[in-house]
């Protein structure tokens, strides 16, 4: 009955008529308990109809239906993951005002709130508060809170958790090590951060994309290539397919290390693995051939680009421009610089520097001090004045 009940008012719900089966099963005095009106809440939540779940549990209330601790969880948690991050706190505390003592899904969820909203402190505070209420906490909740610490740049509690884990039992996912590996890359902790990836391997755990990703940007930050390529071609064996963010570690690394021509072939690479350059790959590109003055290639780039479809950003544009008036393409030059502020965007002094020493060099000396007097209004301080 209790089965039958829930799918007759989910049939409805989905055509926005809840209350019709609602008062019907209230007529017959058939009073809808927690059950069904948790079941009402997530649907409506999951398919994206947050205020018809409100409703649902606004009407519960009203009808006198007292909610369970399931119900007040599962709502807890649907309000979370649709972005009511004072709402999901607010129902915690509604949990216990109800009279009902929270367990551990409860202390799950509201951590998991609190990290993505970037409450590091309260956080620490509030899983400590929950392991000595002796709550045993999942690893999904070691997780969230070391997820948590890492992008708040407290990376060795993160490690001290990880530890902590072990010792109470708990085994480390690629979750685990998904985030502490990152963690650790960003602050260029690399070595330890390649040693827990090798301690991942060896517990057979299934490492994604995105941890091997993770030590490619850091080794490539760091001008350590040759280990972002052995990880790169490790990754490759493995059978998994590098994505769009992974090969721009790589040619960014390429690029900084100057390293021009292993750049253009690692580009081509990428090309016939079918993976599609984007606006990132393009930048990337446009600024490496700029700094080794290959600005005749860059501009073969910047026309691909164009082609694509790919809005420039406006470092893009500042490396172009200055590329062409270097080389004496001023026309080109003044063309993308005249589009660059049509479509909304601000030059910055780099490109008026450009632009002002590309005309003072073929001798358009008018052109160069009209530059000159916009850039004086605009505050900026320039440094090519000699054609005066």
């Amino acid at each position: 009955m209790l089965l039958h009940s829930v799918l007759l008012l989910m049939a409805w719900a989905d055509m926005g008529q809840w209350m019709m089966p609602t008062e019907k099963m209230l007529d017959s005095n058939q009073i809808p308990n927690p059950v069904v009106y948790t079941s009402l809440i997530k649907n409506f939540f999951n398919c994206g109809r947050k205020e018809d779940g409100h409703k649902i549990y606004k009407e519960m209330v009203h009808r006198s239906c007292s909610p369970d601790l399931m119900l007040l969880n599962t709502y807890m948690d649907c309000t979370f993951k649709a972005g009511e991050t004072e709402k999901g706190r607010a129902l915690f505390e509604e949990i216990k005002a109800q009279g009902f003592k929270p367990d551990v899904r409860s202390y799950s969820i509201l951590i998991h709130i609190l990290v993505k909203a970037g409450f590091a402190n309260e956080t620490d505070k509030l899983f400590y508060d929950t392991k000595e209420q002796g709550h045993l906490l999942d690893t999904r909740a070691y997780n969230t809170v070391m997820d948590g610490f890492c992008k708040s740049g407290k990376v060795n509690k993160a490690c001290q958790l990880m530890e902590e884990m072990k010792t109470e039992g708990l085994q480390p996912s690629v979750v685990t090590y998904g985030s502490v590996i990152d963690g650790l890359a960003k602050i260029d902790r690399l070595d330890e951060a390649y040693m827990l990836f090798e301690e991942a391997k060896s517990r057979c755990i299934d490492l994604n994309v995105v941890i091997y990703s993770s030590l490619i940007d850091g080794f490539g930050k760091v001008g350590r290539i040759d280990e972002a390529f052995l990880i790169k071609e490790e990754l490759m064996q493995k059978g998994l397919a590098l994505n769009i963010y992974t090969w721009n570690c790589l040619l960014d690394a390429l690029v900084k290390a100057e390293e021009i021509n292993e750049d253009l072939v690692c580009f081509q690479s990428m090309k016939d693995l079918k993976c599609t350059p984007n606006q990132v790959t393009y930048s990337i590109m446009i600024y490496g051939l700029c700094r080794v003055r290959k600005f005749n290639k860059a501009f073969v780039f910047w026309q691909e680009m164009q082609k694509q479809g790919l809005k420039p950003y406006k470092i893009t544009y500042t490396n172009m421009i200055s590329g062409l008036a270097k080389t004496g393409n001023v026309v080109e030059a003044t063309g993308l610089f005249e589009r660059f502020k049509a479509s909304g965007g601000i030059p910055d002094s780099a490109s008026y520097n450009a632009m002002i020493e590309g005309l003072s060099n073929v001798n358009k000396a008018m052109d160069a001090y009209a530059l000159f007097e916009e850039t004086r209004l605009k505050g900026f301080q320039i440094h090519t004045m000699l054609f005066f």
